[in-house]
C-alpha cells in the first residue's frame, strides 16, 4: 500500500505526524511518497514577519522534494526531510537557507544549491501543493495524507506528540479506515 504525505518542513505539528508515520509504515508494509505542500503558498501576505525566513528557507527545501519525487528518489527525501526535522523541531534550531542546505548534504544530495535556488521548480510545488488541496481542502493546512485507493485525502492528523508504536499502528488503522469511506468527512477535538 502507498500513502502520500504532503508537508511543509516548517510546521512542528507535520513533523510530529511524519515522525508518527514513519513508525506506522514498516508495520504496515507502507510505501510513503514525500509531496510538497506550502505554507508559503497558502498564507502568501499573511505571513508574520517572524516567520518569513523560515517558510522562505521551507519553500526552498520543498524545491528539493518534489525535484526528488521527479528522479523517484522518496529515500532520499524523506531523509532530507530526516534531517531538516531533527534539527528543527527536535533539535530547536532556526529554519534557514544553511540549515536546509546542510541537511541536503547530510542526506546525501550532491549539488543541492543549484536545485534549491532553481526557481525552475516552483511550479512543480505549487502542483503539489494544490494537488493537495484538490484531495482535502479547502480551508485546510500541512500536513495532508491520502492513503492509496481513497478518493479524498485528509488533513493531519494532527498529533500532539509522536505515539508509541501500538498507538502509531493504531492511528494508522483508523486513519487508513475512514480516509477510505467517501461519507466521512472530519473528526476534530478543540484545542487545550
Amino acid at each position: 500500500m502507498e500513502a502520500t504525505y504532503y508537508f511543509d518542513p516548517a510546521c512542528p505539528f507535520t513533523w510530529r505526524t511524519s515522525r508518527w508515520l514513519v513508525t506506522a509504515a514498516p508495520e504496515r508494509d507502507l510505501t510513503l511518497r514525500w509531496r510538497a505542500f506550502s505554507l508559503k503558498i497558502l498564507n502568501g501576505d499573511n505571513i508574520p514577519e517572524q516567520y518569513r525566513a523560515a517558510t522562505d528557507a521551507s519553500f526552498r527545501a520543498l524545491r528539493l522534494v518534489e525535484a526528488l519525487r521527479a528522479d523517484r528518489r522518496e529515500e532520499v527525501a524523506a531523509a532530507f526531510y530526516t534531517e531538516i526535522g531533527t534539527r528543527v523541531h527536535d533539535g530547536g534550531a532556526a529554519l534557514t537557507d544553511e540549515l536546509v542546505q546542510e541537511a541536503a548534504e547530510a542526506a546525501g544530495v550532491e549539488d543541492a544549491k543549484a536545485v534549491l535556488d532553481d526557481a525552475n521548480w516552483d511550479d512543480a510545488v505549487r502542483e503539489s501543493h494544490e494537488a493537495a488541496l484538490a484531495l482535502a481542502g479547502p480551508g485546510i493546512g500541512s500536513p495532508v495524507v491520502h492513503v492509496e485507493g481513497a478518493g479524498r485525502g485528509l488533513h493531519g492528523p494532527i498529533i500532539g506528540a509522536v505515539p508509541e508504536r501500538d498507538e502509531a499502528l493504531a492511528i494508522w488503522d483508523a486513519v487508513a479506515s475512514l480516509s477510505r469511506i467517501d461519507t466521512f468527512f472530519e473528526v476534530k477535538r478543540g484545542r487545550s
